[in-house]
């Protein structure tokens, strides 16, 4: 049971990613370029989404070659590595964007392993339950990003 709702955290992590990146309320403070030049808040913004598009069958190879555990662990440290190192010690809005596509390869990569993984180790009884909290994260986590970037942007 630890481990399926372990595994579910990453419908929270995906949530998170999504919100918080949509908002672009602290880029746009620190990079007044970004503030000035829309193609470059699309960009950041739908480079996660392109790296999830990209992580996801990633995951799916590394879920066959190395097992559902290495591929959380991976994606993990993808997703660390683009939002902490990369992104967070970002210099120009280049480097953001490189982050964004790290950080959504490992959103992708986990949105792939973890109903797979929450599946295989929960019990057939309360399977769908927690397959179905899985996928309720990813909404009940991006939704009240999604308000305050609304309410802070006005």
């Amino acid at each position: 049971m630890r481990l399926a709702l372990s595994a579910g955290l990453g419908g929270l992590l995906f949530g998170y990613d999504t919100g918080v990146i949509s908002g672009l309320l602290y880029i746009k403070e620190d990079f007044q370029e970004v503030n000035k030049k829309t193609w470059l808040q699309e960009t950041i913004v739908s480079m996660a989404v392109a790296g999830a598009i990209f992580g996801a069958p990633i995951g799916g190879w590394i879920n066959d070659r190395f097992g559902r555990k290495m591929s959380i662990l991976l994606a993990d440290i993808v997703f660390f590595v683009g939002a902490a190192i990369v992104m967070g010690a970002a210099p120009a809005p280049w480097v953001i964007i490189v982050g964004s596509i790290l950080v959504g390869s490992g959103v992708g990569m986990a949105s792939m392993t973890s109903p797979l993984y929450i599946s295989e180790a929960s019990p057939a009884r309360i399977r769908g339950a927690l397959i179905t909290i899985f996928f309720n994260l990813i909404t009940i986590v991006w939704n009240p990003y999604f308000v305050l970037n609304q309410i802070y942007q006005v």
